[in-house]
């Protein structure tokens, strides 16, 4: 397993991350031999990250993590991060944040963890969404990023992160500010915007050069949603995609995983192997985090860390489809 560094933290990490969230969902749906059996083929395979959140099946993944870093020795035990939300109408964030990682250290079985992220989406305006926070809810005296600071200087994280998810401005602004250490970023072969910017005419959300700011701050970054929550690794849906981004139903989002894909065909592996090495073409990705939902996924989502990114011709092929096809544009 390649390793890339991990920004200004100076970590060394796997390319690949798992993920312990509820789109994969093994850590949360999958029964404990399995659970165990593929987290244990992850790190023997020299992954060396596993992401998870509070939020992940109400504490289920961070449970499930904990009872098997129970049984791990100290020298193969991975990185954990993991996330906490902040209900923003019910005031005193500082006692949500601690009482948050206090039971997700709980569950983990931990003391603390290398990096601890904020999950909550950032907008321009929270009014309407008790779970979204504003660049000046995070960034002011006393805000977010304060609060994650001082759990910091106690011990409580060694290095503190975002998701990047919400208004692509809002984000950019709190990347901008250098507060943070690392991010998640979405990026995949069907919407690269975090990396390429959108263009005229573009009908999804344009993270408009997010991981390029990110790199302008030395920033680690995780990439999130490399399989367009499964729509870019199988036909058959699973019942637990989750839009994030702007118009993307089953619909549109299966129409440009199978736009993308008949113009790629199975030259570089199955369709999952085929998105995820598209992510490790992106060199400003450290690490990208695949969701695992069976044992086999795992062993799929190896076999394209061995065969590597897609070389240049299938990356120009890729996005002249997104520039011209009618599934990409308005």
């Amino acid at each position: 397993m390649q390793r890339r560094r991990f920004g200004r933290t100076g970590l060394q990490v796997s390319e690949l991350t798992f993920g312990g969230g509820w789109v994969g969902g093994l850590l949360i749906r999958g029964s404990e031999q399995d659970r165990e059996a593929v987290l244990n083929a992850a790190i023997d395979a020299g992954i060396n990250w596993v992401d998870t959140a509070a939020l992940y099946g109400n504490g289920a993944s961070e449970t499930a993590i904990g009872s098997w870093l129970a049984g791990v020795a100290k020298e193969r035990c991975p990185y954990i991060s993991t996330k906490f939300n902040i209900d923003t109408l019910a005031g005193d964030h500082e006692g949500q944040i601690r009482r948050s990682v206090e039971a997700s250290y709980g569950r983990l079985r931990l003391p603390s963890v290398p990096l601890l992220i904020l999950h909550s989406r950032i907008v321009p305006d929270p009014t309407k969404d008790n779970r979204s926070l504003s660049p000046e809810q995070i960034l002011k005296t006393g805000g977010i990023a304060d609060i994650m600071d001082h759990l910091r200087e106690e011990g409580i994280c060694d290095w503190i992160g975002i998701t990047g998810l919400g208004d692509p401005e809002a984000v950019a602004r709190i990347v901008d500010s250098g507060r943070f250490d690392a991010a998640q970023i979405y990026y995949n072969m069907i919407n690269p915007t975090a990396m390429t910017g959108a263009g005229p005419g573009w009908n999804s959300t344009d993270f408009n050069g997010l991981l390029k700011k990110c790199a302008a701050q030395d920033m680690g970054v995780m990439g999130i949603r490399i399989f367009a929550a499964g729509h870019l690794a199988a036909r058959e849906r699973h019942g637990r995609e989750l839009p994030i981004t702007a118009n993307a139903d089953n619909a549109a989002e299966e129409a440009r995983a199978q736009a993308a894909l008949a113009v790629i065909g199975e030259r570089y592996g199955t369709s999952a192997q085929t998105a995820l090495r598209f992510g490790l073409a992106c060199p400003q990705l450290s690490t990208i985090v695949v969701g695992i939902g069976e044992p086999w996924h795992l062993d799929q989502a190896l076999g394209a860390a061995r065969m590597g990114s897609l070389p240049e011709g299938a990356l120009n092929q890729l996005e002249k489809t997104r520039a011209e096809h009618q599934a990409f544009r308005r």
